[in-house]
């Protein structure tokens, strides 16, 4: 397999040349995309273009949207090919871009990424930033990924239409890599790397909040269209248990006023599916009555063995919330 290294590349520094030689020098093929970078930065992509393809355009996009530009004309380009993504910035070696692709060459279909190993050198909020996400990830997929901001990558062809149909432009992009592969059966396996990082991480143009928010953005809102329908239907439930003291039929009616609530929010606020109403109204349907059935179900059982019939309601939501995440993104609002 051809080896190529993917690098996006905004505003750069002389590192840029030093990487992409050493990969050359070690018979990869190299595709630079240029993100947008100002006029004087122009000298490095220069210094490149006799050894790399260079990919350029004039405003920032984003390095979601680079990485997708460069994987496009790789697939234009090649055939039977190993990607290896890296950031421009000196954060990777080489050695590193090597185990990955060897890895990867035995295991075809699994999205491989490099762990960096946390010490004492690493920045601050790279530690609190990938300790967030790793919690994150864990409770929205189940899946255990050490470090989610990884950009070292790897992956053959046979995923290159799945890295190309994830959405994101930004700093989110590859995150919602990570949140896709477990929905469509994708493993991902993680190998140890070389943890470098130069200036406290100056150089990097994660900004914290704005770019925290483009990758959390859809798991908060599917978390508060899903507070919001629960606010709904505990208060119903509530109000028509102390009304009626039985607890089946408070659940039911609380439920399905909520899970109208929650359809109507998803469908155009979280997933903003183009899917026909029929088509999803339907299929909701089905996940909404599964979803009652278990709720009712799992009640009844904490309640019978001597749970306070709130505290129980309370349990029984937040344990079925993932699974309805999950449902709903994979089937439903795709």
């Amino acid at each position: 397999m051809q080896r190529i290294a993917l690098i996006p590349s905004y505003e750069p520094d002389e590192r840029l040349e030093g990487i992409v030689k050493e990969l050359v020098e070690n018979k990869f093929k190299v595709v630079v995309v240029n993100d947008g970078s100002s006029k004087e930065f122009k000298k490095y992509f220069d210094s490149i273009r006799k050894i790399s393809h260079v990919i350029e355009y004039d405003v920032n996009q984003g390095k979601g949207y680079a990485l997708k530009t460069g994987m496009q004309y790789i697939k234009d380009t090649y055939k039977d090919y190993i990607i290896v993504t890296m950031d421009s910035d000196g954060q990777h070696t080489v050695k590193d871009a090597k185990r990955l692709c060897e890895y990867t060459e035995k295991h075809p279909k699994e999205l491989v990424i490099g762990k960096r190993p946390r010490g004492e050198k690493t920045p601050l909020r790279s530690r609190l930033g990938n300790g967030i996400t790793r919690v994150v990830y864990y409770i929205t997929t189940g899946v255990h990924v050490y470090d989610t901001q990884t950009g070292l990558r790897c992956f053959t062809e046979k995923l290159m239409d799945f890295s190309l149909g994830v959405k994101g432009n930004r700093f989110e992009y590859e995150m919602n890599v990570l949140l896709e592969a477990p929905l469509e059966n994708i493993s991902i396996t993680e190998i140890e790397i070389q943890t470098i990082y130069f200036n406290n991480n100056s150089g990097s143009h994660f900004k914290a909040f704005r770019d925290s928010f483009r990758i959390y953005k859809e798991i908060l809102k599917f978390s508060l269209s899903s507070f919001i329908s629960f606010i709904i239907d505990y208060i119903l439930y509530t109000i028509l248990f102390l009304l009626t003291k039985n607890i089946n039929v408070s659940n039911i009616i609380a439920r399905i006023c909520s899970a109208s609530t929650n359809y109507t929010l998803n469908k155009v606020f979280v997933f903003n599916s183009n899917r026909k109403v029929k088509e999803t109204l339907i299929e909701y349907a089905i996940l909404a009555i599964f979803i009652l059935i278990v709720n009712t179900l799992l009640l009844n059982i904490l309640v019978i063995i001597g749970m306070n019939e709130f505290l129980a309601k309370l349990l029984v939501e937040l344990g079925l919330f993932i699974v309805s995440w999950i449902i709903q993104k994979k089937k439903i609002f795709i």
